[in-house]
């Protein structure tokens, strides 16, 4: 297929935001995709080129692609960083370089999309002396072969920033309708196999039915759904209800065949390389023939003996070198708590009650390496509370609620898990630094730097933009935009630094250390909830005010 085929379909997709419209776009394409082309066309819709659960990583940056795109269309490169600058897309900055050159030039070569994915299939493999130069000569190729147009897709496919609107479930929808098969039975395949482009050609042949759980290939993971209290908690779930410590770490699977070890993140990412300590408890604790347990990953520390929040250990998810060094300077805790497949045979429409039973025969708990999450059966409100006030002290997050006879069932349901944490109050904070954002939001300050008081200065605590609209609902960053525009005092790129004027009310989950920001903390998914015009730099919070914080969301002395 010829790539700008495809690229008509990812324009066609870019000028709608209906759902059914995009639907029905991409159905239509499938249609017409060859059986021999269909895996990867799924792939380069959704702007990958790997299934979700394979380690490899394109791993090309920005200022490798503005080389690039310089080299392809004899444009120097600090004319397409100020282009950048101002239009805050790479890709549409490509686009213009490189379709002024393809006005002048007549390609003898067509660009096809099974060429781009083999291009950049190769940019993740390259490794050694010379590496640099081979992968941006393999993108230089692309680039000059291809049209403007094609050139803009390129480049957000190899940054991994295509922004087209397809959400999961509209490719989850195209290829039921495409292939004229149960919308829920696409649902239930990929959830078991996690690639679509699997998926798409077992619908095509008709054999969805064939996908069936089995150890070494990601399941999509059960969520949970937030709790007020524990009213709300019991009224959703009833008195049967086990609570346990929700823990502050990384979602981990660990999958065993019998003969290989496997570990997939919430998202599905393979990190088995990245953590051989965990696979080494796993083998020595884990007395099964085949299994996958469901685990939560908790960082501490060797001396004091005290669990770590997520930052501290979040580096090692995306570390390729130096793995057993990390494993050292960063050790984890693998806490499991629950198991959807055992000895051959998928425990997901088992009652968690009975998954809880085969999780606690299987493992041989060893503190500090594997052990089972804390868990308590009750619906005694003091009992509950008490529980959830030590898993504060001890440095968890709060608890996890889960209905007894609930199944496995991956996503969000009602009538499944629920979580409790700590209501922090929200932060009053100054605006001290903005970025310019990229494709739809190009021309708006889309992210924003905050600042706490400290004496007569100010330190920085975080970023935000969560919270913030596109469209004239609340606070958008068309509105932002306006008000911090006239208080910019300096330009680096997409970055401005502002009169410190703009007060923000801002929500977080909690606030973690951090040397990121200067004032040594940092806020965990921040959301803007609206601005102060009430208040100035001289009233927002304090450094003292996010201490205080900190030193109270689990107990913290």
């Amino acid at each position: 297929m010829l790539y700008k085929e495809l690229v008509k379909v990812y324009e066609a997709l870019a000028k709608t935001s209906k759902r059914l419209e995009k639907t029905e776009i991409i159905a239509d394409f499938l249609k017409e995709v060859k059986e021999d082309e269909l895996q990867a066309i799924i792939y380069l819709l959704n702007g990958n080129v790997f299934p979700l659960d394979d380690d490899r990583k394109i791993g090309f940056s920005s200022r490798l692609m503005i080389k690039g795109v310089s080299l392809a269309a004899g444009v120097g490169a600090g004319e397409l960083e100020r282009k950048m600058a101002r239009v805050g897309d790479l890709g549409k900055v490509a686009e213009e370089a490189l379709g002024k050159k393809t006005q002048a030039t007549l390609f003898s070569k067509s660009l096809t999309a099974g060429k781009v994915i083999e291009n950049i299939r190769k940019l993740a493999s390259l490794e050694g002396e010379g590496t640099v130069n081979r992968k941006i000569n393999l993108v230089v190729e692309l680039l000059s072969h291809s049209s403007g147009l094609e050139a803009r897709y390129i480049v957000n496919t190899v940054l991994e920033k295509l922004r087209v609107g397809i959400a999961e479930g509209i490719i989850r929808d195209a290829i039921a309708k495409a292939y004229n098969v149960d919308t829920k039975e696409v649902e239930r395949a990929a959830d078991l196999a996690g690639d679509y482009g699997e998926i798409a050609v077992l619908a095509r042949d008709g054999r969805l039915d064939k996908v069936k759980l089995e150890a070494g290939r990601a399941v999509k993971c059960m969520l949970a759904l937030i709790g007020v209290d524990f009213d709300s908690v019991f009224e959703a779930l009833g008195d049967n209800v086990q609570f346990e410590q929700k823990l502050d770490g990384f979602r981990l699977q660990c999958h065993f065949d019998g003969k290989k070890y496997w570990l997939y993140t919430r998202r599905m990412e393979n990190v088995t390389k990245q953590f051989p300590d965990v696979v080494e408890h796993v083998k020595k604790y884990v007395n099964a023939k085949s299994f996958i347990i469901d685990c939560e990953a908790v960082g501490y520390d060797r001396k004091t003996k005290r669990y770590l929040p997520f930052q501290s250990i979040s580096q090692r998810i995306k570390r390729k070198h130096n793995v057993h060094e990390m494993a050292g300077k960063f050790p984890v805790e693998l806490n499991a708590f629950d198991v959807v497949y055992y000895n051959g045979e998928s425990l997901m429409n088992t009652p968690l009650e009975r998954r809880r039973e085969v999780l606690e025969k299987i493992i041989n708990e060893k503190k500090w390496e594997i052990i089972l999450t804390k868990k308590l059966v009750s619906n005694d409100r003091k009992r509950v509370s008490d529980f959830f006030e030590n898993a504060l002290r001890e440095g968890h997050e709060g608890l996890m609620a889960k209905k007894l006879d609930s199944l496995y069932k991956p996503g969000r349901y009602v009538d499944g898990w629920m979580k409790i944490k700590n209501v922090l109050e929200p932060l009053d904070l100054v605006v001290v630094k903005a970025e310019y954002g990229e494709g739809k939001r190009a021309g708006w300050l889309t992210s924003f730097t905050l600042g706490c008081r400290d004496g007569g200065g100010l330190l920085e605590v975080g970023k935000a933009s969560t919270g913030v609209k596109e469209k004239n609902e609340g606070l958008t960053y068309k509105e932002m935009t306006r008000l911090l525009k006239p208080l910019i005092v300096k330009q680096s790129g997409k970055e401005v630094s502002v009169k410190p004027k703009v007060v923000l009310e801002v929500g977080y989950e909690e606030i973690q250390k951090s040397p990121s920001y200067s004032s040594g903390y940092a806020l965990r998914f921040p959301r803007v909830l609206r601005e102060r015009p009430d208040r100035d730099v001289h009233n927002i919070d304090s450094l003292k005010d996010v201490e205080r914080i900190y030193g109270t969301q689990r107990g913290k002395k």
